[in-house]
């Protein structure tokens, strides 16, 4: 099944947090990772809408691994709208969500702070920043022997941190001020009144993030030296862009996931996409789909279900956590080798799409709460600008991807061209596609940075598809690439736990002698 040209493209346009109306369907309340969209996903978002990128989503109050939250406290900072212009709207506000954990701080104590323990900062990505910070325990873990000060600072335009209100998303004109650079000068402003108003100005501080989170942090202490003394820079894929990194990387990296635990596993949900269009392709055959995948409401479209499994073989794949997890959804340990498990379970001769529900389920229904899935949502004829990390997949964050014949997803592919004019089409705006290398740079960036940054730790875990977009190996003594063999999406940043295993815990040993490193060697300068 080879998806048009268009559709391939559209496909990178949405990343959209799905929401489920009824407490007995699929709860898909957090926010989303970051990913491009098959075009199967962009099929189903054409027939049936555009949803909010912030529309249900939810506070998480609990970490991830079923512990209670660390505590902390939730404060909003007066944030001026453009840090870029001196236009009449430049200076208008909104109010930054920050939260703060002190618990372990170690005070300043002296004029100018200079006893004053570090600052640990998570830069905000794509969604509620409660949900951040309870998935970040490795800050929590480590802020004891550091005496630091926690701070999770939200990226405007999500969460509570909304410029206009309900009217965010309405058009162009509100929508044009979120934007990468704009959400790293909040952050620098934020930072530095924080520490002034703590009496801290000379605590150092470290930034912290994970997916687009970590590519901001490493942007963050490229663009702000004097702010931030190093970074950890989780699964940030800073070189997904322009023809830096293979298109098709993305997809492939998913499907050697499921190859490397089973080639029938791999040959099952390869050979998938042709037997639903096949059976999918009148109403008899979509209201069987639909008994078949216990669909709430009977399915309109063979390409909504192609969506349903194509999240969650993805979304698996980026969360192959070598202990349970309920980061997405609840799901055991390895849940990829689960679902391949199940897979090759069933007899030969038993259906092909029995098998892949089934596996599937692994990741909607692992608890078994669930009586039936949401696959497919209301119509609507209301569409307007794309909100959250749409909007900025339509504008400045464009990461070519398509999928290749080796591939167990359909093949697609991609065209600036065709972007460009489905981004006009549905925002009234054209993307700059080369504007994140000329921003931050990517092309040749070992030589590059090797020259002037420092500081910086980029971690990946190969497990994680994001990985191949990533630095994977040292720049320079202080720009190091931190790899392991079986990691998955910011593995590294999870609360540690009995059961992590010895490479996890490796890991986040020389994350720590790292930046015990860097704030030894800032206050050898101080002095």
């Amino acid at each position: 099944m080879v998806a048009p040209p268009l559709v391939a493209v559209l496909s990178l346009l949405l990343i959209l947090t799905i929401f489920s109306p009824e407490p007995t369907v699929a709860a898909h309340f957090k926010p989303k990772l970051f990913r491009p969209l098959t075009p199967l996903r962009m099929q189903a978002l054409l027939r049936h809408g555009r949803s909010s990128s912030n529309q249900g989503s939810k506070l998480v109050t609990s970490a991830a691994d079923g512990t209670a939250a660390n505590p902390f406290t939730a404060h909003y900072f007066r944030q001026e709208l453009d840090h870029f212009t001196f236009t009449p709207n430049a200076s208008m506000v909104f109010y930054q969500k920050y939260l703060v954990n002190d618990t372990f701080w170690r005070r300043p104590t002296g004029g100018g702070g200079a006893a004053a323990g570090p600052l640990f900062v998570y830069t905000g990505n794509e969604g509620d920043i409660e949900w951040f910070a309870t998935n970040t325990g490795f800050m929590f873990d480590i802020a004891p022997k550091f005496g630091a000060l926690l701070v999770f600072i939200e990226h405007r335009f999500y969460g509570e941190s909304i410029p206009f209100g309900n009217n965010s998303d309405n058009s162009a004109e509100t929508m044009g001020y979120l934007t990468s650079t704009q959400a790293l000068a909040d952050f620098a402003i934020l930072i530095t009144s924080l520490k002034r108003n703590l009496s801290a100005e000379a605590a150092p501080v470290v930034v912290f993030g994970g997916s687009y989170g970590g590519m901001l942090a490493s942007w963050f202490r490229l663009k702000y030296p004097h702010v931030a003394i190093g970074a950890l820079a989780s699964s940030a894929p800073i070189l997904q862009f322009d023809y830096i990194t293979p298109w098709n990387s993305f997809y492939d990296a998913i499907s050697q996931d499921y190859k490397s635990e089973s080639l029938n596993c791999f040959s099952v949900i390869k050979a998938t996409w042709d037997v639903l269009d096949e059976r999918g392709s009148g109403d008899k055959g979509l209201l069987e789909l639909s008994k078949l995948f216990r669909a709430c409401k009977t399915v309109k479209y063979a390409d909504s279900i192609g969506d349903w499994l194509e999240t969650a073989f993805s979304y698996t794949a980026m969360v192959d956590y070598p202990t349970p997890a309920n980061f997405l959804e609840n799901l055991p340990t390895y849940p990829v080798k689960e679902m391949c498990k199940i897979i090759d379970g069933f007899p030969a001769n038993t259906d092909i799409l029995e098998k892949v529900f089934a596996a599937a389920s692994l990741y909607y229904n692992y608890t078994g709460d669930l009586t039936c899935n949401q696959i497919e949502y209301e119509d609507t004829e209301t569409t307007h600008v794309l909100s959250g990390w749409g909007w900025q997949a339509c504008t400045e964050m464009i990461m070519p991807m398509t999928t290749s014949n080796e591939s167990m997803f359909p093949p697609s592919t991609f065209s600036y061209d065709e972007l460009s004019d489905a981004c006009f089409q549905s925002n009234g705006v054209r993307p700059r596609p080369h504007w994140i290398t000329t921003e931050y740079g990517g092309y040749r960036i070992d030589k590059v940075l090797k020259r002037f940054g420092s500081n910086i730790m980029f971690s990946n875990g190969m497990r994680d598809p994001w990985s191949r977009g990533g630095v994977l190996k040292n720049i320079s003594s202080s720009i190091v690439a931190l790899v392991t063999e079986k990691g998955a999406h910011h593995l590294d940043l999870r609360y540690a736990t009995k059961d992590d295993p010895d490479w996890v815990v490796e890991q986040r040993r020389q994350e720590v002698e790292i930046i015990q490193g860097w704030i030894d060697q800032y206050h050898q300068d101080m002095a």
